[in-house]
């Protein structure tokens, strides 16, 4: 992973209501969508969990959960991927992803929510991948602000 992506967005709802949008699933799959229709995630996000994160296609990402603070920050590493629902650890796409992180960090500020992500992108999908969290960014705050 040579570059990261960063953005944030300010939204008009509590810590608390955009938490439940980043990890309750009748809320995330919607904004998952921006990756791969049908994305979902299958986890408990605790802390040292196993997260898979896969589309209609049987294609994601597996990692795992190392950080969790109910409200401020959510971070996953990843270590794997999964093509057509075969887990893959060792060819070139899965070393490409391998030690990349996600996070999401949560602050509070005169009753809004301001929510930064960072992800780690192989240079190759970074232009891509920016313009997907715009759209994902955007369905998170419209889902927190609807709460």
């Amino acid at each position: 992973m040579e570059t990261q992506i960063k953005k944030s967005v300010e939204i008009n709802a509590s810590n608390d209501k955009v938490w439940n949008v980043l990890i309750l699933d009748e809320h995330n799959k919607k904004w998952y969508s921006a990756f791969s229709e049908g994305t979902h995630a299958e986890t408990d996000w605790k802390v040292g969990s196993r997260v898979v994160f896969s589309d209609k296609s049987g294609d994601g990402m597996i990692g795992k959960i190392i950080e969790n603070e109910p409200g401020k920050s959510l971070v996953i590493e990843y270590d794997g991927v999964i093509m057509q629902g075969i887990e893959d650890y060792d060819s070139e796409v899965a070393q490409k992803v391998k030690g990349g992180k996600e996070s999401y960090t949560l602050t509070n500020a005169n009753g809004k929510t301001n929510l930064a992500i960072s992800s780690d992108m192989d240079p190759e999908y970074y232009e891509m991948m920016s313009e997907q969290w715009d759209v994902a960014l955007e369905k998170i705050k419209k889902l927190a602000e609807q709460q």
